[in-house]
This record gives structure tokens, C-alpha cells and sequence, in this order.
């Protein structure tokens, strides 16, 4: 099979050359070509929608309304989450929000307050 990297985003082995970078056709995940040795070191940083980097124990805020899986409830923009554990895999925040408990967070929809 061919020796191109797998997704360091989504791990899919399905990855493809395009021109100086390389692209993954299942999270559309791209990176440059001559840092996909370095990778590893950066995959550890989690970064919220500001692209600040985010710590365990960062208070953030919530920038859109997120629908709460099971439930009719809503986590509506500004709620403030104090207290946040980081974790890997596609929610990576771990965190306890008043009024609805423990729940995970994609980084994507909070930023650093």
C-alpha cells in the first residue's frame, strides 16, 4: 500500500497527496507535508475558537447554543464553565455545568474567558 501518513486528526489510513499537503477525505483534515513528522508533538494542544491555548482547570465560555443529547434542554451562549479537565478523542473537554451536570465539550464552540 502506499507509505503516506495517517490523519493525525481522525487516524483514517485513507489520506492523499495534494500538493504540498496532505488531506484527509474523511474529517477534511489537512496539514503541510514537511511537518507531518513533528506532528506528534503539536496533537497534544487543545485550542479553543479564538485558537488560544487551553490548560486543565481554564474557565471558558460557551459561543453557541448547544443542544444537550437526550434532553430538551439547551446550553445557551455565555454560560460560563469553570473548572474544565482536558481529555483526548472528538469532545475533548470534560467539565460540569450547573444545571445540567457532567458533560462533555468540543473545544470548537467555547473560547478562554
Amino acid at each position: 500500500m502506499s507509505d503516506l501518513p495517517n490523519c493525525p486528526s481522525c487516524g483514517s489510513e485513507f489520506t492523499y497527496e495534494d500538493g504540498l499537503m496532505f488531506v484527509c477525505p474523511e474529517c477534511a483534515h489537512e496539514w503541510p507535508k514537511d511537518a507531518s513528522a513533528s506532528l506528534d508533538d503539536s496533537t497534544d494542544v487543545i485550542r479553543d475558537a479564538n485558537g488560544n491555548t487551553l490548560q486543565d482547570g481554564d474557565t471558558v465560555t460557551v459561543i453557541k447554543d448547544l443542544k444537550v443529547k437526550g434532553s430538551s434542554s439547551v446550553v445557551k451562549v455565555g454560560t460560563r464553565v469553570k473548572n474544565i479537565r482536558l481529555v483526548g478523542g472528538d469532545h475533548d473537554i470534560d467539565c460540569k455545568i450547573d444545571g445540567f451536570g457532567p458533560m462533555k465539550l468540543k473545544s470548537e464552540f467555547v473560547k478562554k474567558a
